[in-house]
């Protein structure tokens, strides 16, 4: 049986945000120290150089409305752009923008219990992120000799977000709604606080990229940001109390937080009944393609001016 008449225990959400912010800042910590050390790496100026570029591509995301398939949901195209230094012909670091749209229905699970919840969202992605770039093979833009490598990354990321559901026809942002009961006796009760619309994530994925002109390269990435909230979809615990709903956050609030096609259990108030898995936080993924440009010097024959 997919739902629990159990209520989930009451937590300490200051608890809760000390541990994920100590989490943070060590690996803060730790990827500054090693950015810091990139330029030694590339100590050959020769080397070095500097490049722009324009993005395009497509995000997904896993979560209470798409639990297991990756490019699982309703894709869209997104865009962004991007500053790249080489310090080496192996290391570099991107600083990177990107804009992409998540979206999931449970109207497309083949699970019944999901077609039944009936829930589902939109949610537009905005990530600015710094990314340490390893080369497997030397590559230096516009080098004939370096013509494809493939790469790996990983970084931190600050992001934003605002999950919408349809109503009537009309998007409609569900954070100020509180439709698992934020802002409500009903969440106080079961320590249920508002979440955040900006968090810090951590990228890491793998790419390709292929010089395809003096100046130019062709760059193609996937990579998977891992994320420190449950609430991208806007589903996270526990239905709360219709009644409560109704009488505190209004009609469209409740009408929001519960969508099911028949009532679970042949109850109309499903309140106490599980709504989503609180014990996995969400993960948002973009597939990119990109082009970049050399804005740096000319290179000469040997390779030397920068």
């Amino acid at each position: 049986m997919r739902y629990s008449l159990v209520r989930s225990k009451a937590h300490n959400p200051l608890d809760k945000a000390r541990s994920t912010a100590s989490k943070i800042t060590r690996f803060a910590l730790l990827l500054f120290g090693v950015l810091m050390a990139a330029p030694i790496w590339g100590q050959r100026r020769f080397e070095q150089s500097k490049e722009i570029g324009v993005t395009l591509g497509m995000a997904y995301y896993k979560g209470d409305i798409n639990p297991d398939a990756h490019l699982g949901g309703r894709l869209t195209m997104g865009y962004g752009g991007f500053y790249r230094h080489n310090f080496s012909t192996r290391i570099g670091i991107r600083i990177n923008y990107f804009q992409g749209r998540i979206e999931a229905w449970d109207a497309d699970s083949p699970d019944a219990w999901q077609q039944n919840r009936n829930l589902h969202f939109r949610n537009d992605v905005g990530e600015l992120s710094a990314l340490f770039e390893i080369n497997y093979l030397d590559h230096q833009i516009g080098n004939p000799g370096d013509r494809l490598t493939a790469f790996l990354y990983t970084g931190i990321a600050v992001y934003t977000h605002m999950p919408e559901a349809k109503l009537s026809g009309q998007w409609t942002p569900l954070q100020p709604l509180g439709t698992e009961g934020q802002g409500t006796t009903w969440g106080v009760a079961y320590g249920i606080d508002s979440y955040g619309t900006t968090g810090i994530s951590v990228p890491f994925g793998f790419g390709f990229k292929s010089n395809i002109g003096p100046f130019t390269t062709f760059n193609i990435d996937w990579g998977v940001r891992k994320t420190w909230t449950d609430y991208l979809d806007d589903v996270s615990g526990l239905y709360a109390d219709r009644s409560v709903l109704l009488q505190e956050r209004g009609e469209v609030t409740a009408e929001m937080a519960d969508r099911s096609l028949l009532p679970v259990g042949g109850v109309s108030n499903q309140g106490g009944l599980q709504r989503g898995d609180p014990s996995r936080n969400d993960v948002y993924a973009y597939i990119t393609a990109s082009l970049s440009f050399r804005i740096s010097k000319k290179p000469t024959t040997c390779w030397s001016e920068i």
